[in-house]
């Protein structure tokens, strides 16, 4: 494609110098399959968790402070003993080839180059392996840690071969996802489901060999989300033989299952939306969770994530003076993240570390391992800016001291 130009449909303009998420957005709407962005792109049901992920972060205000010397702004943090250039982190996302370039290899290649943590999705088409040689034949001067999130299957011991290979191959964390016992009502997958093309599979739950396209059907779990009756969901969980996602998980036998089988390995949650099971995470051992709400693909009468923060940071706040110990446990923070004033709103709220999902996408879309890395480098621009604009210097002198709320009726800003 000429990159030379900018690119037309009749009635539409798309940038090629993007500078901002939202233009990397319009250029890889443009070049994406519509049923591989309809896929990435929708929610569950009307899709209210989904906007208001987004929506949510208009209503917060940051309040800047004036006459500081902002001269020397550092974003970097650490995380587990490592040190990143910012706190962002590449949310799991499934299938990458499907958006663009060599997906997750050009997504583990950009994060190893920039020094930034990636989770790769258990979904992916490429084996956890090969994404992992990613990060060791880069020639960074960074180690960034990268993580494995997985979905524990009704039979438990069929989640157990993964597990042990991604602490094999040096994962440090698994992500778990907990938030998922059966898919959300995802419309726009069941009326056009998305099935992988030849040439492609889930690299980690999949032989490489597959049966013609013809004869290639969605997975399991997406069937079951699209059974109409009881019968067809019993008979779709019959087939199955215990490889859907497990909707009997607890956190008596849950953490404990993970710690036997992979004792060396970081256990962080996904999918964490109440002060409550923030708690249950702290006194069950999990080293971290994830505010989440799968990016309102899951259940759609859910908080948006930025509204559910506070209250989990104040359920898990130490009021510890060490940057590192502000939570019990670190809370890394999912959904909505379109720029780096969000970043910076989640931060002030008690995120100690933050995800982008989509907008990896959308630079895979874009300009695949390029594009990652510009997704990368306007988010830290921009959180860099703001932090200035703001009169902060360091991402530890960020709180809620520097956020108001938009009061009812739209006018007027009061603090949190």
């Amino acid at each position: 494609m000429d990159d030379s130009k900018e690119q037309r449909k009749p009635g539409l303009h798309v940038p090629i110098d993007p500078i901002t998420l939202s233009d990397v957005a319009s250029i890889a709407k443009f070049r994406i399959k519509k049923e591989v962005w309809d896929y990435y792109d929708c929610g569950a049901d009307s899709q209210t968790a989904l906007h208001e992920n987004e929506a949510a972060f208009k209503v917060l205000k940051i309040l800047p402070r004036v006459l500081r010397d902002v001269s020397s702004v550092r974003t970097k943090i650490t995380l587990f003993g490592r040190e990143y250039p910012v706190p962002l982190g590449l949310a799991p996302s499934a299938m990458q080839k499907l958006a663009g370039g060599e997906g997750e290899l050009d997504v583990a290649r950009a994060a190893a180059k920039l020094g930034v943590n990636l989770t790769l999705s258990s979904q992916s088409t490429t084996s956890l392996e090969d994404v992992m040689s990613c990060k060791e034949s880069s020639s960074s001067v960074g180690d960034p840690a990268f993580w494995m999130q997985l979905y524990l299957t009704k039979d438990p011991e069929k989640s157990v071969p993964l597990i042990k290979r991604a602490e094999a191959a040096g994962y440090e964390a698994l992500v778990l996802t907990v938030d998922t016992p059966v898919l959300g009502n995802r419309l726009n997958e069941r009326k056009t489901p998305l099935v992988l093309p030849s040439g492609l599979h889930l690299a980690n739950i999949e032989p490489a060999s597959r049966s013609p396209q013809t004869d290639r059907k969605p997975t399991f779990n997406r069937r079951l989300m699209d059974a109409r009756t009881l019968h067809d969901a019993e008979s779709i969980l019959s087939e199955a033989g215990g490889s859907t996602h497990s909707s009997s998980l607890t956190w008596d036998t849950t953490i404990p299952l993970m710690r036997k089988v992979a004792p060396h390995m970081k256990i962080i949650l996904k999918g964490i939306v109440t002060p409550e099971d923030a708690v249950l995470a702290v006194n069950h051992g999990a080293d971290a969770i994830v505010v989440s709400n799968h990016g309102g693909r899951q259940l759609d009468e859910a908080s948006s994530t930025i509204e559910a923060l506070p209250i989990i940071h104040a359920a898990l706040a130490t009021k510890s003076p060490e940057p590192e110990r502000r939570n019990k446990i670190p809370i890394i923070f999912d959904g909505g993240v379109r720029t780096g004033a969000d970043v910076f709103k989640a931060l002030a709220l008690g995120a100690d570390f933050v995800l982008v999902g989509r907008p990896v996408l959308w630079g895979l879309g874009y300009k695949g391992e390029e594009g990652v890395e510009t997704v990368i480098n306007i988010l830290e621009r921009e959180l860099s800016r703001t932090m200035a604009l703001a009169g902060v210097t360091k991402i530890d002198e960020i709180s809620k001291e520097y956020i108001g709320v938009k009061n009812v009726g739209g006018f007027g800003v009061s603090k949190l």
